[in-house]
């Protein structure tokens, strides 16, 4: 019997994460199909699949370098296996992954990655220990480590210009490229435009369909990380370049499956996130300067510029769809710091006095 795939973009890589959950779970222990069905309930398949290959690679760390269980294959493992893990067993997974080899290539964890790794263990072994299945929560005595946020690296408005007018004009492409250019250039202008102009992230733009946008009232219907949906309003500049675009779009016949798509690749295709990402590095790479652009900092950028406008960081965060202000406060804080720094001259207690 044939399947059929959805042309909903978010329908369809829901049905890839569970496909890739299910291969993902049968190198698991049986036990911790348990867990992925007791948080399904309350979390996103995209985040359930982020968990199991988290939880994958500790158990693998732990029948590598644990000499006891080394000698059973981690998917014959009983839930026993968690209450004899220690403090110490996770501290080691935690140097463990800062360099490991995979498949022959060097792996690596900065703080970010371990701190994702930390949390998804906590998850699983909260969920064993909240339901009285295991005696000990050893995972929730580790402290999560120190993060070093990194300075935001955004596009001046003198930058901003300079990109959009070398997607435009395409001066700086090879010939090669140009005759990709001659096709793409309407639709190019539209997708940076509208990233920049809305601080929409590459994911909720590729699931744009066409019904999603809305010139009566100028937004876009995006879908969130959380799986909830929201409507994202552009100004003029985004208006004019995505109905550019859309008279193009009308006479491209598109690939079955992907009517529905906005952005469409050249082979009348939905575009994918790493299209997008490899769209922006190259026209990047032909702009000069010294940042290293990527479509998440051009997400950076629109949050930079909204913060300066408005001062207001509760907007920015539900623009951005932060679920936590600190996390928008933690990116702009330098931001926040400047205007602390303004506003101590800003009252004057006193008129100076002309001596």
């Amino acid at each position: 019997m044939a399947v059929l795939k959805s042309d909903n973009y978010h329908d369809e890589q829901n049905r890839q994460n569970i496909m890739k959950l299910r291969a993902v779970t049968e190198t698991l222990p049986p036990f911790c199909k348990t867990f992925f069905r007791g948080i399904e309930e309350y979390t996103s398949t995209r985040t359930r699949l982020a968990y199991a290959y988290d939880i994958r690679l500790f158990f693998e760390f732990l029948h590598v370098r644990n000499s006891v269980l080394a000698q059973t294959d981690p998917k014959e493992y009983t839930l026993s296996v968690l209450d004899q893990v220690t403090r110490m067993d996770i501290l080691e997974y935690l140097e463990y992954i800062s360099l490991y080899q995979k498949e022959g290539k060097d792996v690596t964890n900065d703080e970010r990655g371990k701190e994702r790794k930390l949390s998804s263990l906590r998850s699983f072994y909260n969920y064993f220990f909240e339901n009285e299945m295991i005696e000990k929560n050893p995972a929730a005595l580790v402290p999560m480590p120190k993060r070093h946020d990194k300075e935001i690296i955004r596009l001046e408005p003198n930058e901003v210009a300079i990109l959009l007018d070398q997607v435009e004009e395409g001066t700086k492409l090879t010939k090669k490229e140009l005759e990709y250019h001659k096709k793409t250039k309407v639709r190019d202008v539209a997708l940076l435009t509208l990233l920049l102009g809305t601080g929409i992230r590459v994911s909720e733009c590729v699931g744009l369909d066409i019904s999603d946008v809305n010139f009566d009232v100028n937004g876009v219907k995006i879908r969130r990380k959380g799986g909830y949906e929201a409507v994202i309003y552009f100004g003029s500049e985004v208006e004019e370049a995505l109905l550019d675009y859309l008279a193009q779009r009308e006479r491209i016949i598109p690939a079955e499956g992907h009517e529905n798509a906005l952005f469409l690749s050249l082979q009348n295709r939905r575009m994918a996130v790493r299209s997008v990402e490899n769209l922006v590095k190259k026209y990047a790479s032909r702009v000069t300067t010294l940042k290293k652009i990527t479509p998440h900092k051009l997400r950076s950028t629109y949050g930079t510029s909204l913060y300066q406008e408005t001062g207001d960081i509760y907007l920015v965060a539900d623009v951005l769809g932060h679920k936590d202000v600190n996390t928008t406060r933690r990116h702009y804080a330098a931001q926040e710091d400047e205007r602390r720094r303004r506003a101590a001259n800003a009252v004057r207690l006193r008129e100076r006095r002309n001596d």
